[in-house]
């Protein structure tokens, strides 16, 4: 089982992700808070590069995906609509798992 998150740790990811997205930078945000919640402090810079350039190519991914099936046109469709409730559906099962797996009980939403 992985080791259980603090809430010392939870509190310094959300003000690190706060502090970067409020100058532009949401997705060096996410990966700070990341970083300070699942890579352990000693792990080897190959791996810390290795872990950053999954976690910006996992953002680039839906990203690209998102505005590359969006309908035409300024305002979202119902099915604009409904691809953004099937992401938000995939990522929510995901950070429960997560959640489960740090023993953080529903902390990070």
């Amino acid at each position: 089982m992985a080791e259980q998150i603090r809430p010392d740790q939870i509190e310094l990811a959300q003000r690190l992700e706060k502090e970067l997205a409020d100058r532009g930078l949401l997705i060096a945000g996410g990966w700070a808070g990341f970083r300070v919640l699942v890579i352990p402090k000693d792990a080897p810079q190959i791996q810390l590069d290795e872990m950053r350039n999954a976690f910006f190519a996992g953002a680039q991914h839906l990203f690209t995906a998102i505005m590359s099936v969006l309908e035409p046109g300024q305002e979202p469709t119902q099915k604009d609509l409904e691809r953004f409730d099937k992401i938000d559906k995939e990522l929510r099962t995901y950070l429960a798992e997560f959640e489960r797996a740090y023993g953080m009980g529903g902390r990070m939403q």
